[in-house]
């Protein structure tokens, strides 16, 4: 299939990173490349459009796109096997009887258009170049409700066992850092391992080879070849225990002690004596000294968790730092809504009883900090552990950032400005 990509730019930053969604990374690659990887079979070559900007005349078949969307090559071969069904222009939509975009994606978002029952995104087959209108297409992401965190019955108000309702495909708009949390844990690793399941499930020969393999190997199947791939040049300690579905890029070391379990770990990344992954996407050159604890968060490029720092269900921004023993939680003791900001910055329920926090690019977060779920911290922002800025229980802001009190805060570069602003001398 040759299809000519046209790409659609979303110069919309997300809070509180201040970057657009498509140079965010989601499971360790910037969206952009996301994007090309999955399509470079269907397209031979493409064109990127501003914002307002008319699509190009042409009668050749073309997709098109906005580059804040997550896909995957499972949705977009049936969007694209259906769409030639029908010979005509087709957008991409879903419904609320969908679970999976009803309770992750539709949430905090604001790039799907309502029409009628049904909720178009920005994503077009045209079979004869592009033209002014479009059927909708709806289809389904295939998911399926699985069990994440159990609330014991004394603490729990309207719910005991928490699901996410996990697709064996994915389209998601990026509008929000929940989003990320969403496409990293929910669309990518849990759906990674529910796709698995279902191929053994389905496949007779792969569960055979599998078993084939794990025995050959001496080990137990999550811990077998098939389930942990390991890059080059890495460095794995004897006592360290792995679990899969892993991944595992090059030049990584991993130290005594270490447990992993079905996680995304990136290249040249050091994961030190006793620390605890468990369904986490650790990005390229990231640092965790010995006793880290990472369950369900994401770390992006070149970040460093320092030791004994517990971090749930949270999103890290590229090269921040956490100190040293600093606690993210997840779950409110009392009733109170979990919220987080939309797409327009506006605070919203997040549709999660359980959610972590997040930080920007660039920060440096001071050791023995406590951050209340869903607060989050603006990329470029210096916090100092003292007795008044112990306990986070509210967003930071850069004009919040302890180096403003410095005289030397000039030493502190501001790489990530709001739109429209464009230096540090504003503060």
């Amino acid at each position: 299939m040759n299809l000519f990509k046209i790409i659609l730019q979303s110069k919309r930053h997300v809070y509180p990173f201040n970057e657009p969604a498509r140079d965010l990374r989601i499971l360790n690659k910037p969206l952009w490349l996301n994007q090309r990887d999955v399509l470079a079979p269907y397209t031979r070559h493409e064109i990127e459009l501003p914002e307002g900007a008319a699509l190009p005349s042409t009668k050749e078949a073309c997709i098109v796109y906005r580059d804040n969307l997550l896909f995957d090559a499972g949705y977009i071969e049936a969007f694209l096997s259906e769409a030639q069904k029908t010979g005509k222009p087709c957008q991409a939509a879903f419904t609320l009887d969908d679970p999976a975009f009803r309770e992750h994606c539709l949430p905090l978002s604001d790039s799907y258009t309502r029409s009628g029952d049904v909720f178009l995104i920005d994503l077009w087959y045209y079979p004869n170049g592009p033209v002014d209108a479009a059927q909708p297409l709806v289809v389904s992401l295939l998911s399926k409700e699985i069990g994440y965190y159990h609330v014991p019955t004394y603490m729990a108000y309207d719910q005991g066992d928490l699901v996410y309702q996990v697709p064996l495909r994915t389209l998601i708009a990026i509008d929000s850092w929940v989003h990320i949390f969403i496409a990293d844990t929910v669309f990518g690793l849990f759906g990674r391992g529910l796709r698995f399941e279902t191929r053994l499930k389905k496949d007779p020969l792969f569960m055979l080879k599998v078993l084939i393999s794990a025995m050959y190997e001496g080990k137990q199947v999550l811990e077998s070849s098939s389930l942990v791939r390991i890059g080059r040049n890495c460095s794995i300690d004897p006592s360290a225990i792995i679990h899969g579905p892993t991944t595992i890029g090059d030049n990584v070391t991993i130290g005594a002690g270490v447990v992993i379990e079905n996680c995304i770990i990136g290249d040249n990344v050091n994961v030190s004596q006793g620390c605890n992954l468990m369904l986490s996407v650790i990005g390229d050159g990231t640092f965790l000294p010995f006793r880290a604890s990472l369950f369900m968060t994401t770390t992006m490029e070149n970040a460093m968790i320092a030791q004994n720092t517990c971090l749930q269900m949270c999103v890290i921004g590229r090269n921040s730092f956490i100190g040293a023993g600093s606690t993210f939680t997840d779950f409110n003791l009392i009733p109170i809504e979990l919220r987080a900001r939309d797409a327009n910055g506006t605070l919203k329920s997040a549709n999660r009883p359980v959610l972590g926090g997040c930080v920007g690019h660039n920060c440096r977060i001071g050791a023995g900090m406590v951050v209340y779920p869903a607060r989050t911290i603006e990329s470029d922002v210096v916090l100092f552990s003292s007795k008044d800025r112990r306990v986070l229980d509210k967003d930071v802001r850069f004009e919040d950032s302890d180096h403003h009190k410095l005289k030397g805060a000039d030493l502190h570069q501001r790489l990530y400005p709001r739109m429209g602003e464009d230096t540090i001398d504003q503060w």
